[in-house]
């Protein structure tokens, strides 16, 4: 996983007052039957709504497991807190996609050592050769080819429409 290792992690996000509501009219849409919950179905349903992908049996299956037992599926406030994190998830990235391709400056979906070297001494001109190479070799470097490919090609399918499994 690309900067993973380096602690890049998604920051804290607040869905602006429209989003929010378009989240609970999405729970309202989904929870047909007024039930006051989704179901593992409903559930799937305003995924599809939200970030335009089916999730997948083992993304739906983490998120119901989740669910507490005095409940028959997930309460308006589990939902948007799984929204949240997964808009989160979502603007990390394309945060990091936008940094890969910046990197990438051939457009070849990967990065040799020397594309590395040269956004490094962009960025951070001070940095010792060691450190970079280093950084390189812990980030996603594939000892066959000597490149990092692309962050999206090493993760779960999902990742195409840039959502990490929950």
């Amino acid at each position: 996983m690309f900067f993973s290792q380096a602690g890049a992690r998604p920051r804290m996000w607040e869905a602006s007052p429209s989003e929010h509501k378009k989240w609970v009219e999405v729970f309202k849409t989904c929870d047909e039957e007024n039930k006051g919950y989704l179901s593992r179905e409903d559930f799937k349903v305003a995924v599809v709504m939200l970030f335009g992908y089916k999730p997948s049996k083992i993304e739906a299956d983490a998120v119901m497991s989740s669910v507490d037992l005095n409940t028959s599926g997930i309460l308006l406030k589990e939902f948007l807190d799984i929204v949240r994190k997964k808009k989160e998830a979502q603007l990390y990235w394309n945060e990091i996609r936008h940094i890969f391709t910046a990197f990438d400056r051939h457009y070849r979906g990967y990065l040799t050592l020397e594309d590395f070297k040269k956004a490094f001494k962009q960025v951070a001109p001070k940095l010792s050769e060691r450190i970079i190479l280093e950084v390189f070799r812990g980030h996603g470097f594939e000892p066959r080819s000597g490149k990092i490919p692309h962050a999206a090609e090493q993760l779960s399918p999902c990742a195409t429409t840039a959502e990490p499994v929950l």
